[in-house]
């Protein structure tokens, strides 16, 4: 593989008598003619007869191929980086036009033919010793091969930018979407059209956990969600989350896979939505929230609040629950219970019995037992309030956090 700035090959440009240019010089306006000719008859590709310019570019091309042999054959190592910019130039154009490489090496494989039918006419009138004739076959062909490969590493160059292009863009659009400093709808619209990605009018975002180094193996989204896989968690926009369908289809795509998403934003707001989705995700993980399957923040809105500042509800939990931890284990979580229960039952304990699936009379006793330990306390409605925020948060931590 010829290398951007390399050297290409001297040998065997170097065993020529210095004659031999000017035996040459003079056919190759009859090569190029001919050549170009046969080019645009026996390649469709090439054959626009319309378009001038083209067969201007096919002309030049043929007419430096030509040109920069004969140079190395007077002077071993001249034109070798221009040779490999001019037809990786060429590799990364037929990529562009959307063409396989198999015309351009067709168009190589008809200018060796006639090249070499040429230039064999002068071994034919004594002009070339057949010896030399010889080296200089080794020499076209060592300089067709470079070319060659000059013009493939071109194309696969521009095959790889022109494929990665539109998923640069897609990223570049996400971080766009979700970054804290807010994207002005200028700056959305000029940059999704490349991105090829319909502007809609709110989005949400999702993030997901998992490894998915291989492309095969990540989970397969609707078209028009944006997705980065490379960052941990995975993060993704999805574009008019409450659409017809699209909840069906998102749960569909992130079935069996811990995510989060999170609320439904206007445009300009993703970063929004991403923090109360790895909020969510966060939640997720402990136990706190569903840890298998799409948990969706809209759902969870209460226990999202509470999570927020959790030193701050300790506190509260700590200013008003305190005769509550002076009791064993046991006894102290049952109490607990039942005290949740009865204030979100309006103080019903008819209501806590079905609820707590246990004796009214049991219920009764409860209470009696709560109004001992905190009084004047429980009539107090800015009181009771903070004490089910405290309690709500005991009771969503999972067990082993205690």
């Amino acid at each position: 593989m010829v290398r951007h700035g390399a050297v290409l090959a001297e040998e065997p440009f170097h065993r020529f008598s210095a004659d031999l240019a000017e035996h040459l010089r003079p056919l190759t306006e009859d090569i190029r003619r001919e050549v170009v000719n046969a080019i645009l008859a026996g390649i469709p590709e090439y054959a626009r007869p319309t378009n001038a310019a083209y067969t201007t570019t096919i002309t030049t091309g043929v007419e430096l191929g030509l040109n920069l042999l004969l140079d190395r054959l007077t002077a071993p190592g001249i034109g070798a980086r221009e040779v490999f910019d001019i037809y990786h130039a060429i590799g990364r154009g037929e990529a562009r036009e959307g063409r396989t490489l198999d015309s351009f090496q067709g168009a190589l494989r008809i200018a060796a033919r006639i090249t070499w039918r040429t230039i064999s006419t002068l071994a034919d009138s004594d002009t070339l010793p057949r010896q030399e004739l010889a080296l200089l076959g080794e020499a076209a062909l060592v300089h067709l091969d470079e070319i060659a490969a000059a013009t493939s590493a071109g194309f696969a160059e521009a095959q790889a930018h022109l494929a990665d292009e539109p998923r640069r863009r897609r990223l570049r659009l996400l971080d766009m979407l979700t970054d804290e400093q807010p994207p002005t709808a200028q700056a959305i619209a000029t940059l999704a059209p490349a991105a090829r990605w319909p502007v809609p009018s709110r989005i949400a975002v999702a993030v997901l956990d998992g490894h998915w180094e291989r492309e095969e193996s990540r989970p397969i989204l609707p078209p028009d969600l944006l997705a980065d896989f490379d960052r941990k968690p995975v993060r993704v926009v999805v574009p008019d989350p409450e659409g017809p369908g699209r909840a069906r289809a998102i749960e569909a795509a992130l079935r069996g896979h811990r995510a989060a998403l999170g609320p439904t934003v206007p445009l300009t707001e993703g970063a929004r939505s991403l923090r109360w989705a790895l909020d969510a995700l966060g939640l997720a993980r402990r136990s706190v929230l569903p840890s298998r399957g799409l948990v969706r923040c809209s759902d969870h809105l209460t226990t999202l609040l509470l999570f927020q500042d959790e030193d701050l509800v300790d506190a509260l939990g700590t200013r008003h629950l305190d005769p509550l931890e002076r009791m064993p284990r046991p006894y102290r979580d049952r109490l607990a219970e039942t005290l949740l229960s009865w204030l979100r039952c309006s103080r019903n304990a008819s209501e806590v019995a079905v609820r707590l699936g246990i004796h009214p009379q049991t219920v009764r006793y409860r209470l009696r037992r709560l109004d001992d330990l905190f009084g004047d306390r429980l009539q107090d409605p800015d009181v009771c309030f903070e004490m089910e925020l405290a309690l709500r948060l005991r009771q969503m931590r999972p067990r082993q956090a205690g």
